[in-house]
């Protein structure tokens, strides 16, 4: 089945500790009728390596090796890292890295999701071009609300 990441964005960590007792640690997006939050569901767009090589692209970074997409596991309470929990977690991104998601311009998601298809991580081809599209236009909305709102964005990320 692979990773499911929906990113959504919170004030802080307070808050998302908050949505995940609502969400009782689910999907802020798949809860109910209704999402629970301001969200994005991206499928296996992981943050640290498929995210994060799209935002070196935006932000010019040639260095593969580049931490742009920082922040770290701000939930469950008490979990070191991702490895020490075998359930769902959460993760913040580098405000970074929201602020060059929020700077992708119409105009130049054609190109960035073209470019993002063939990453070795999504290597999807011409036929990933169009769900990519509408993923990059969605995060980079997102991204927007977020920066506009104060917001940070977060990524909820389950096995």
């Amino acid at each position: 089945m692979g990773v499911l990441c929906d990113y959504f964005r919170a004030a802080d960590a307070a808050s998302v500790a908050k949505l995940m007792q609502v969400t009782d640690g689910g999907s802020p997006i798949h809860h109910g009728q209704e999402p629970a939050a301001d969200s994005v569901d991206a499928k296996g767009i992981e943050p640290a390596v498929t995210l994060g090589q799209l935002v070196e692209r935006i932000l010019g970074v040639d260095d593969d090796g580049a931490d742009v997409i920082g922040g770290g596991l701000v939930w469950p309470a008490g979990a070191e890292s991702a490895e020490d929990y075998e359930g769902p977690w959460v993760v913040v991104l580098d405000d970074q890295a929201r602020d060059a998601l929020a700077g992708v311009e119409a105009a130049q998601v054609p190109e960035l999701a073209t470019w993002w298809s063939g990453i070795e991580e999504i290597y999807g081809g011409d036929d990933a071009i169009e769900p990519l599209t509408g993923v990059l236009t969605e995060l980079s909305g997102l991204a927007r609300r977020a920066q506009a709102a104060g917001d940070h964005l977060y990524c909820w990320i389950s096995l």
